[in-house]
Order: structure tokens, then sequence, then C-alpha cells
């Protein structure tokens, strides 16, 4: 289990807001953990497989996209706060991210 410190947390956070930011053409200011990834950005269940991607990536993170699926289906992320949250689960617990909350 990694070490969530409050500075990967930052940065955690960040990244999501540019990625969605750049992804859905919307301007960072307009971006609130409330936004919603469907109604306000369009956004599609592709867009949370390559914020996974990116995240895998920059971390060395060690979770499959089937695990991710796993988890969205019992625990839906329709917010940035929300994806941020979760964001904040796959660093901490990659793969056992499914056995939380059993």
């Amino acid at each position: 289990m990694a070490n969530l410190t409050q500075e990967i947390k930052v940065e955690l956070k960040k990244l999501v807001y540019d990625f969605f930011s750049e992804e859905c053409e919307v301007e960072l200011e307009k971006l609130n953990d409330q936004t919603t990834l469907m109604e306000d950005l369009d956004g599609d269940s592709l867009l949370f497989v390559e914020l996974v991607e990116l995240m895998k990536k920059k971390y060395c993170l060690n979770i499959q996209l089937q695990t991710v699926g796993k988890f969205l289906l019992k625990n839906p992320a329709e917010t940035i706060g929300q994806v941020i949250e979760m964001s904040f689960l796959i660093y901490e617990h990659e793969n056992d991210i499914v056995n939380l909350g059993q």
C-alpha cells in the first residue's frame, strides 16, 4: 500500500483537473469538485480509462482497468470531486481497491 501524502493528494487533484480541462476543452477556472462528468463535460467512461492509464504511467501503479471497472460499478464517480477521491484510492490501494468496503 502506497503512502498517500498531502503532496501526492495535491498533485493528483491537479492532474485530474488538468486532464478534464484539456480532454473536454473546458477552461480550468470553470471546473470544480461538483462538476459532473456526463452532464457538464459530456464525458464518457473512456475518459476515466485514459486518466487511469495516465496515473499508472506517472506513478508506476500496478492496477488493472478491470479492477477499476469492478470498483466503479459499486462506487460510481459522477463528479470531478468523486474522481479525485477515487484517484486517491487507486494510488493508495492499487488492485486491492476491489476489497475496500467488503
